[in-house]
This record gives C-alpha cells, structure tokens and sequence, in this order.
C-alpha cells in the first residue's frame, strides 16, 4: 500500500492555477526526487501532500498514522539569538539527550549538541534541520530545496546522508531540487513538473525525455548528472558535474 496517494490534485490562488491534474504515489523505502523551473509549482505540492494547503480539486490518501518528517527550504534565525543545537532539537517538544544525539548522529553532525545555531556553517545547519526531521522516525522523509545555498560538493554530500537515513530508517523520500542538473543516483523515480507533470521515471528515463529538454533545454547536454555513491557497484561512475546553462 502507497504511504500517501494523491490524485487529480488542482492547486491554485488569486485565479491563479498552481497545479492542475497532479498524480503521485509514494511507496515505502522510496526515493522520488522532483524537478522543475521556479515557480512550476514544486514547493506547493509538498506543502499539499502534507497537509499544510488543501488542494481545491482532487483526493489525498495518506497510510494510517503516517509520520512525516520535513526540511524546509530555509529556515531564518536570528544571529543574535542565543540558540545551541540542543535547545533547537527541543523545539516543538522536548526530546531526551539520547534520542538528539542519536539523531545527530545520523544527520552526520554528532558532537554538534553545545554549538550555537549562529555559527553553524550552511551545511551543517541543513544537516542539523535533517536531525530534527527525523526525530519524529518518519514514514516519509520530505525535504524541500534542502540543499539550497551549498556548493556541489556539498551537496553530495547532503545527498548522500540522505541516502543513509533512508537505509537506517527504512523511510521513503520524497524531496524537491532546485539543481535540475543534479539528481541522487539512487532516485527510484523523478519527477518533472511545471504546474502539470511533465514527464517521470528513472534518472536515466526523464534526462532522455523530450519534455524535459524542452524545459530545461541542453545545458547539461540533455542529461542529469548524477551523483553516484559507493554501493552502486552496478553503474558506470559518473563524476562530471556540470553547471546548467
């Protein structure tokens, strides 16, 4: 059985339309990466699937009980506001010093605990927010333009810690990039949207798609880069990361 099941989904503001006709399943232990231009709709979708936005047309089936554990696109905190890493993992409802160090741990910012949020580098303030996401033991990890902001090292890294909660927990994915030219390798399935969705299926399937080239255009050639991981022994590796155009 899917986790969430969204069907016919029409979002739209001010007479403005968003979405119109979105279809999306999310199984368990999957990874689905979703793509498009700004402004395609892409954030408002997530905010659908969980909740936060009732769509004006369509059905949303969640699993019963359902936890969902999301990274914003960005989060603000004021410089001058004396905030550890500890006291943020606190934030809506306190946790025990196990469980936060724990979930550090697998965010891959362990010994972080007494930091202040101020002086966290961009990555590991992402990685911090990745912690408090999935304290909660989510079903389904969404992560909205998390990797906004770092370099492509950076990045990679991201996406690989997120591939490794993903095989700990035994959670789906679902997130947003804001990278077009950058997919986790490990995506079971992407998903290209512009308010409709464009195209879908693997990394390789949607970088070949005419879609997606009359999107994006031939930037990177017509094709994702993707950024391949240790454990996928069975793939050519391929660390060409070029800038899109």
């Amino acid at each position: 059985m899917s986790l969430i099941d969204a069907r016919n989904i029409d979002f739209g503001h001010g007479g403005q339309t968003v979405l119109q006709g979105v279809n999306l399943s999310l199984d368990p232990g999957e990874i689905v990466t979703i793509v498009g231009p700004n402004g395609s709709g892409k954030s408002t979708l997530l905010r659908v699937l969980i909740g936060a936005l009732q769509p004006r047309k369509g059905t949303i089936t969640r699993a019963t009980g359902l936890r969902i554990g999301y990274v914003p696109q960005k989060l603000h905190i004021d410089p001058t506001l004396p905030i550890t890493v500890r006291r943020f993992l606190n934030l809506p409802k306190a946790v025990n010093h196990a469980a936060a160090e724990n979930a550090l741990e697998k965010a891959g910012v362990a010994g972080l605990t007494e930091r202040q949020m101020a002086s966290l580098s961009g990555g590991q303030f992402q990685r911090v927010l990745l912690a408090r996401a999935i304290l909660g033991k989510p079903d389904v990890l969404m992560l909205d333009e998390a990797t906004q902001g770092l370099d492509q090292p950076g990045s990679a890294a991201f996406y690989r810690q997120i591939d490794a909660v993903r095989r700990d927990l035994g959670c789906a994915v679902l997130m947003v990039s804001h990278e077009l030219h950058v997919v986790m390798s490990a995506s079971d399935r992407v998903i290209c949207l512009n308010g409709h969705i464009c195209c879908e299926g693997t990394p390789e399937v949607v970088s070949a798609a005419p879609a997606y080239r009359e999107l994006f255009g031939s930037g990177t050639g017509g094709a994702l880069a993707l950024y391949r991981h240790d454990h996928d022994h069975g793939h050519d590796h391929d660390h060409h990361h070029e800038a899109a155009e």
